[in-house]
């Protein structure tokens, strides 16, 4: 299952890690997801939320 969260749509970020001598090399930041149950269309669900969407009250968790 793809690292997304199922509110915001947050995902897996990538870019350049820099060193002090400025290398550049790939790398990802993940997303700060939690599996969390809530309520989808009435009914609990078991989804990944980010953990900006729980602190933000976005989510209500059952």
């Amino acid at each position: 299952m793809a690292r997304v969260c199922a509110i915001t749509g947050r995902r897996t970020k990538s870019g350049n890690a820099r060193s002090h001598a400025l290398n550049s090399t790939r790398r990802t930041w993940k997303a700060n997801l939690h599996k969390v149950r809530i309520l989808v269309n009435g009914k609990p669900k078991r989804v990944y939320v980010s953990a900006r969407a729980l602190k933000s009250g976005k989510v209500e968790r059952v």
